[in-house]
């Protein structure tokens, strides 16, 4: 027996899904969750074998919750997704159901993912993989999620005032708070929009909007002032990107 939950803000792909799996008595079905934060506590407590992820739902993607997730399991999308996004699962061993999808579609979906099962690969290359893939997609994030010891943040990166290095990790300045992401500078460089986030220093990406001003800090050396009061050191590169930028 199989263990399953079902993943989407819209009830009818739910019910299309449950219909489906009625013909497979060998899946047990642990629950239906119409949003992200509900679904990724779910796998945290289910932990489900499989996952019937939608892509675009409100407050937390299915992309967004992959990446919260330590140990993902075997994740088959069911999307509405455009051809770029097709593409890439088509680079990785990822299954997903193009929605509208036939009954005869679900069912091969079914069997290749209990085949990986069967298999008992320990790694769930699968999910991993398309996260992989997506970070290769230069698409600039409108947001960030991150998770906390008590519950996960969604932030919006117009809050963001700051981004630094911290070893594997970084830490994200927004307000009065930081949140650290497992993700690396050169990550965070190439999916933030340029013209809003420059890397002023290797261990330093600055929000230009939440720049107040630049002061000199010795011969040829520049402090960026952010509004918040934050000094940060800019490099040679980062201050000339920095005045190109702001047209100084």
């Amino acid at each position: 027996m199989n263990t399953a939950i079902i993943i989407d803000d819209e009830q009818p792909a739910r019910e299309l899904i449950k219909h489906y799996l009625k013909e497979f008595q060998e899946i047990e079905l642990l629950g239906e969750y119409p949003d992200g934060f509900s679904g990724l506590k779910a796998i945290q407590d289910l932990k489900p074998e499989i996952v019937f992820l939608d892509i675009q739902m409100p407050k937390l993607t299915g992309f967004e919750l992959l990446e919260l997730l330590d140990d993902p399991p075997h994740i088959i999308f069911s999307t509405a997704y455009d051809q770029y996004a097709i593409k890439a699962f088509e680079m990785t061993a990822v299954d997903y159901l193009l929605k509208p999808y036939s009954a005869e579609r679900f069912s091969q979906a079914i069997k290749k993912v209990q085949k990986l099962i069967l298999s008992r690969e320990p790694e769930k290359p699968k999910a991993r993989n398309l996260i992989a893939t997506l970070e290769t997609n230069l698409e600039y994030l409108q947001r960030i999620a991150v998770k906390t010891r008590h519950k996960i943040e969604v932030i919006p990166v117009t809050e963001i005032s700051y981004i630094e290095a911290d070893d594997d990790y970084v830490t994200i300045h927004a307000g009065t708070e930081k949140f650290l992401k497992e993700k690396t500078m050169k990550y965070m460089e190439l999916h933030l929009d340029p013209s809003q986030f420059v890397r002023v220093h290797r261990s330093y990406i600055v929000n230009v909007n939440h720049i107040a001003r630049l002061e000199l800090y010795q011969k040829e050396s520049y402090n960026v002032l952010l509004k918040s009061g934050t000094s940060i050191r800019a490099s040679n590169s980062g201050y000339k990107e920095l005045k190109q930028l702001l047209n100084l």
